[in-house]
């Protein structure tokens, strides 16, 4: 008796088993991706232009955490912005979006950085959000950070976001080069 029990429960457990595999649910977690096709990809320039007590006008970001003072390298510092992102390496073009969120300093003993950003469309050719956050070594000439999820033409999308640092002008002015690419797309 606890012989044919034994074999009904191994059965049912194999049939669940294999309607599970075959389920959309669970194949989709081993869905392979082919990292040379994203489903979209966007190359932008996002512009950031550090707010200094005389610059209130063009101003897309400030300090409102200053260092804390613990080692050389800007520990604690918190900044937030809101940059223009274009389609060249012109300040002056037509932004295609805007980049809003923050970044903090937090390494001691480095240069690093956290960030959490929302890059925000609103044209005719995309809207909703991409959103992106992760650490930020930015003193290595590319870094790939995570795209988390997004909204409206974005919705739930997933990718990485190549960022190379192409221009710094001291403490006032730098431009990013992000390079998109999204693998999981919903529209």
């Amino acid at each position: 008796m606890a012989k044919q029990i034994y074999k009904q429960v191994l059965s049912s457990l194999i049939f669940l088993s294999v309607l599970l595999y075959q389920s959309n649910t669970v194949s989709s977690f081993r869905k392979s991706l082919d990292l040379a096709k994203p489903c979209k990809r966007f190359v932008f320039h996002l512009h950031n232009v550090a707010y200094d007590g005389d610059n209130t006008v063009n101003a897309t970001s400030a300090a409102i955490v200053n260092p804390i003072g613990l080692g050389d390298f800007n520990f604690g510092k918190f900044i937030i912005m809101d940059n223009p992102v274009t389609m060249d390496e012109n300040y002056l073009s037509k932004p295609v979006a805007r980049v809003q969120g923050f970044f903090f300093y937090h390494g001691k003993s480095k240069y690093d950085t956290w960030l959490s950003w929302s890059v925000v469309f609103n044209s005719t050719q995309q809207k909703g959000t991409l959103n992106i956050m992760g650490e930020n070594p930015f003193m290595e000439p590319t870094r790939d950070l995570p795209v988390v999820g997004g909204t409206g033409d974005f919705i739930m999308t997933r990718g990485i976001a190549t960022f190379t640092t192409d221009l710094v002008e001291g403490n006032k002015y730098f431009r990013i080069k992000m390079d998109i690419k999204l693998y999981e797309c919903y529209y």
